[in-house]
């Protein structure tokens, strides 16, 4: 899927104009802009795919969902799991962030950094100490090795991205050892698209972008601007 996907393993999206299969474009939410609009096809889609992506374990009011630090899988993570009516655990390493994460909706903060066993913590947090149902996966092995903490058991743990590193960390013994599923996720489906712009409109959610704007010949400053950029925001 990944080298059939424009923007992804394939080029053909940094342009002005474009000519595209009806097939491949989902009308955008009425209730946003096209600044905001442009945040749904990767961090938005990335996220729901993440909660709902398998359908049998998709999550359901009242659940736990455990999130890893501020970008925009997490942001937007933290958004859909609560107008899902979900409990919301947000990891973060500075306290700016962690007020951010609240007014996100986020019920409990960890600090990652001071609290180095995060995994057990957020564990403690749920009723009976059972563990989350839902862990979005962003940080790469080291995280992961805290997310198989403090999943419960048939629980899932979706794997996104590995910005922590790939090194070591878990073997593919984990999901037995700990009798959980671990997903890999990237992107989603045209289905799961209209399903999440159906709940963006109903809930009224709108991205967190930042607001900076840049000229698409400007990409390089953009980059450069985002990985200097330290706070919850996303990037149009």
């Amino acid at each position: 899927m990944a080298l059939e996907t424009l923007g992804g393993g394939m080029d053909g999206v940094l342009r002005e104009y474009g000519v595209f299969g009806e097939y491949g474009l989902v009308s955008l939410p009425k209730s946003l802009d096209f600044k905001q609009g442009s945040t749904l096809p990767c961090a938005a889609l990335t996220a729901w795919n993440a909660l709902y992506g398998l359908q049998s374990k998709a999550i359901i009011p009242g659940q736990w969902v455990l999130t890893e630090g501020t970008g925009g899988v997490s942001t937007f993570g933290i958004q859909f799991a609560k107008a899902a009516g979900c409990n919301v655990i947000a990891t973060t390493s500075s306290d700016s962030k962690a007020a951010q994460l609240k007014q996100l909706g986020a019920d409990h903060i960890i600090n990652y950094k001071t609290d180095t066993n995060w995994g057990e913590s957020a564990k403690k947090l749920t009723p009976g100490g059972e563990g989350v149902d839902i862990v979005i996966e962003v940080g790469g092995t080291k995280s992961m090795e805290q997310a198989l903490k403090g999943i419960k058991c048939e629980g899932v743990i979706s794997l996104i991205g590995f910005v922590g590193g790939t090194e070591g960390g878990p073997t593919i013994m984990s999901p037995l050892l700990n009798l959980c599923t671990i997903r890999g996720v990237m992107v989603g489906s045209r289905t799961m698209f209209e399903d999440m712009n159906k709940a963006i409109e109903a809930n009224g959610i709108k991205p967190v972008v930042d607001e900076a704007e840049f000229d698409w010949k400007d990409l390089k400053k953009a980059y450069e601007h985002m990985v200097s950029y330290c706070t919850v925001r996303l990037f149009a």
